[in-house]
């Protein structure tokens, strides 16, 4: 009854915490200053780069053979073609930012602006036509926001963004009807501004609340001289990216064909120009606050809050079941040490004695022996039945068997440790990401904030592993603590760190932004060698000079016992994929919302933290129940193998995400290209590795404490 008070109690106050966090999930804290603007202050407009959901890899945007290249004349105080000073996650995530040669000032309407005519040869035109089929799309900021192409919902209730413009279309041709393709070589830029708050507002700043792109493609004829488009409000033929086969040189090239490609994409000189122009439209919009303004970027978000309340709904369904047996399995073993199983009022483990075997039994004996698997400690009476030539022999079956060989130091402990150090490096840095995120700290407008703040808390975390990985090896009987140091320090930042490095060579021969400058990379080996490494020194120093080993609370046998014959659920590969489905179970449903701003939609942002802090928290919870259930059945069939068993356990959910992203790659994706896939496939197998090791040492350690504490309540005689 008190256990059934407590799960009560407990399902009570996970509740509440639904609600209060979930109220956060829009939660936004903007930022350190709001800039203001007052009217004809100048506004500086970045490019940044092009992106496709189709394919993942990105380009910078004056990288791209058939746009304006930068004049290097000052714009808002800063020459066009600077580059812009980016924190880590921006690099990894791909960005390029540097100003631009657009004139924007507060207030300022500019029907028409000319930017520049700029010739692409057939090389360019061809880049141009292949971006266009995979669709990308490019981005731009002003005052921190992306220009956005704008969007209303089918039942017009409310308009929403989708971050980036289109380069350009394509459409096929009436007459011929083959496929024709056309830049978007006009940008009618919509800024949208209210009244600054405060003392700003007070002196006739204004701030920027909304930052809107309609693209347009409209053909080289019909200019004036300022080289604006003549009628450029109406109806306009096209800019199509082609330039006309050199006939001549194909009919010499194939004399005997009566037939000339229409496509020529030899480099022989030829080009097209494409004139580029621009309008800018200063709106007032009082409707958006400063500090919501990143709210027109969240579409669906009314629909998607029904989808994320039925994710935990399920995560709580199946985490209260298995909240049930792991109170049944304590409950169990509770009696087992407590009460009618063998055990004595001091917790001592009765071992019971019997004659050598004469084929012959004592008919008291039969009368009177225990259904259960131990015997009752005050069963005096029994004893006389015995004869004095009997010794004491175990009769027991079970876990308690197990008192000698439980902590029995497991094999490649030498790697065991270190894994767990780094896996409670990922443990704070999991923690402190969704904690940050959940209180607004980490938020779009944070560009490559999740990343690099990441990437700090999990280096910072190094004086964590260390300790924890040092101690664990210490208990293990390890004497080299400075070999257990660096391969806690190097082993799983090392392998990430390979992978990403063999991937970037690939990327590296797309010429592709995506791609890790040289500079980053040996920043981060630095960042590895010169910061980590020391903490984890110092971490490794203090947990095995200045700290005791764990204590076990049973003594291990010199001589390890056998195990007998193993059911096929309990062995390492089913167990780990039977128990691992019960966590995917619980995250699946947020996993999608994950997935498709991660891959498919990637003009979209993740911001429901809040949601996921809940799904994450369950689903920690469901870890360590079913790591406790697995662990217990294990031990009832005399395997004390249990070290690398609870890691494989708590990870084992890792294997079903990665076969999610399998299943959502085929089914949900429009990706193309070798090097796509092999981006794709790579960084999912790197991330579900990185989860598998996180929830593998929540495993472990939840294991460790379970088995020190069942066996810390018996004293075997």
């Amino acid at each position: 009854m008190i256990m059934q008070g407590g799960f009560q109690t407990w399902l009570c106050w996970l509740l509440a915490l639904c609600v209060s966090i979930s109220s956060i999930n829009a939660f936004y804290i903007p930022g350190f200053s709001i800039k203001s603007y007052v009217d004809d202050e100048a506004i500086p407009l970045q490019v940044n780069k092009v992106y496709s959901d189709r394919s993942q890899l990105q380009y910078a945007y004056y990288d791209l053979p058939f746009v304006c290249p930068p004049t290097g004349k000052k714009h808002a105080g800063h020459p066009s073609g600077r580059s812009i000073s980016l924190n880590l996650g921006e690099v990894l995530r791909g960005d390029r930012i540097m100003t631009s040669d657009y004139d924007l000032g507060m207030g300022q309407d500019q029907e028409c602006q000319y930017l520049c005519s700029h010739k692409t040869d057939r090389p360019g035109v061809k880049r141009a036509r292949e971006l266009i089929e995979e669709g990308y799309v490019a981005e731009w900021i002003v005052d921190n926001l992306p220009g956005a192409t704008s969007f209303v919902t089918v039942d017009k209730s409310h308009k929403y963004y989708a971050a980036g413009f289109k380069i350009g279309y394509k459409e096929f041709s009436p007459v011929t009807g083959k496929q024709k393709y056309y830049i978007n070589n006009h940008m009618t830029l919509v800024i949208r501004h209210r009244r600054a708050p405060g003392r700003a507002g007070n002196r006739g700043g204004k701030v920027i609340v909304g930052f809107e792109v309609y693209t347009k493609s409209i053909e080289v004829a019909h200019r004036d001289s300022t080289g604006c488009p003549q009628e450029i409000h109406s109806e306009n033929a096209g800019l199509e990216m082609y330039i006309a086969p050199n006939r001549t040189r194909l009919a010499s090239q194939y004399p005997s064909s009566s037939y000339l490609p229409e496509e020529d994409d030899v480099d022989d000189g030829s080009t097209l120009e494409i004139p580029y122009t621009y309008s800018v439209y200063f709106r007032e919009d009082e409707t958006i606050e400063w500090s919501r303004r990143w709210d027109m970027y969240f579409n669906n978000q009314e629909e998607s809050n029904v989808i994320h309340w039925l994710a935990i709904i399920n995560s709580l369904i199946i985490c209260s079941l298995l909240t049930v047996i792991v109170i049944m399995v304590i409950n169990r073993t509770y009696r087992q040490v407590h009460g009618k199983d063998g055990a004595g009022d001091d917790g001592k483990l009765l071992l019971k004695r019997r004659k050598p075997n004469t084929g012959t039994k004592s008919p008291r004996l039969r009368e009177k022996a225990p259904a259960g698997l131990l015997e009752q400690s005050g069963d005096a009476g029994r004893d006389d039945d015995l004869s004095s030539d009997e010794e004491y022999v175990e009769d027991v079956s079970g876990w308690k068997l197990l008192h000698g060989d439980v902590f029995r130091a497991p094999a490649y402990a030498g790697y065991l440790a270190p894994l767990i150090g780094s896996g409670t490096q990922l443990v704070f840095m999991a923690t402190g990401l969704l904690v940050l995120s959940c209180f607004g700290i980490l938020n779009p407008s944070f560009r490559g904030g999740f990343v690099s703040v990441g990437v700090g808390l999990f280096v910072f975390a190094g004086i964590i592993s260390g300790y924890f990985s040092s101690r664990l090896y210490k208990t293990f009987g390890g004497m080299h603590w400075r070999k257990n140091t660096l391969m806690t320090a190097l082993l799983f930042p090392g392998l990430l760190f390979t992978t990403v490095f063999i991937l970037n060579l690939f990327v590296w021969a797309q010429a592709s932004s995506t791609a890790l400058p040289f500079g980053t990379l040996v920043g981060l080996i630095a960042l590895m060698l010169l910061i980590q490494l020391p903490l984890v020194y110092i971490g490794s120093w203090y947990g095995f000079h200045q700290s005791q080993p764990y204590e076990h609370p049973t003594k291990t046998n010199a001589v390890a016992r056998q195990m007998p014959e193993q059911a096929w659920y309990t062995q390492n590969i089913y167990a780990a994929l039977i128990a691992g489905f019960v966590p995917f179970a619980v995250v699946f449903i947020e996993l999608l919302f994950v997935f498709r701003s991660l891959w498919q939609d990637k003009s979209g942002y993740y911001y429901v933290f809040g949601f996921l802090s809940i799904v994450s928290l369950v689903g920690i919870l469901t870890v360590v129940e079913v790591t406790i259930v697995a662990t217990y059945i294990m031990l009832c069939q005399e395997n004390y193998h249990w070290w690398w068993q609870s890691v494989l356990i708590g990870g084992g959910s890792s294997f079903w995400i990665f076969l999610y992203c399998i299943v959502f790659y085929y089914t949900k994706l429009n990706i193309h290209g070798f090097i796509s896939g092999l981006l794709f496939f790579s960084y999912s197998l790197l991330a579900c590795t990185v989860y598998g090791l996180l929830t593998g040492t929540v495993g472990f350690l939840t294991a460790y404490a379970f088995v020190r504490r069942i066996y810390g309540a018996i004293k075997a005689d």
